[in-house]
């Protein structure tokens, strides 16, 4: 499934912020980067306020309920000060950012999360979640073509399948 630019890019930084984990300023600009935001610089004052922000929307993605899912975007969104504005950089033509392009660092991932995870909530709140393996805390973007996706990977899938059919076969024999 394809989301618009915030929705979709954008919801996959946050995505990738969660799961990064404790980082330095140039390993979380190389995740910025990796995913789909072009951000050119990261200072150490601005990368502690991502990582901060990555708990925030660790919480968005941990949240089953669609409401106080909703709620939790919309502190977000007040307090990344998002606001539309009309980028013209890189030779790109005229596209839609939610923070100015002179904005600091931390201040341009925090609008452009929580834009992304607004229109993603508004086009499919079902397409963002956390892992259904126990003890797994990674977060997705779920951009399959039939939306039920319920763990991060193949591997956490099949290791859940497998300790299903384990227990099932055991009560069978027992």
């Amino acid at each position: 499934m394809h989301f618009n630019p915030y929705g979709g890019a954008a919801a996959h930084v946050a995505a990738a912020l969660v799961n990064r984990g404790p980082a330095s300023a140039a390993e979380l600009l190389e995740t910025i980067r990796a995913t789909g935001m072009s951000l050119t610089a990261l200072s150490e004052k601005d990368a502690a306020m991502v990582r901060d922000w990555a708990a925030r929307l660790q919480e968005v993605f941990a949240e089953r309920d669609a409401g106080t899912r909703a709620d939790l975007v919309n502190r977000l969104l007040a307090d990344a000060a998002c606001r539309p504005y009309i980028s013209r950089h890189d030779g790109k033509p005229a596209h839609l950012h939610y923070a100015s392009e002179d904005a600091e660092g931390a201040r341009r991932v925090q609008a452009y999360t929580a834009g992304g995870l607004a229109h993603l909530l508004c086009e499919d709140p079902s397409r963002m979640g956390m892992c259904a393996s126990e003890g797994c805390a990674v977060v997705f973007v779920d951009t399959s073509r039939n939306g039920r996706r319920r763990f991060c990977s193949t591997r956490c899938a099949t290791r859940v399948h497998v300790a299903e059919h384990r227990q099932r076969a055991a009560s069978l024999s027992a």
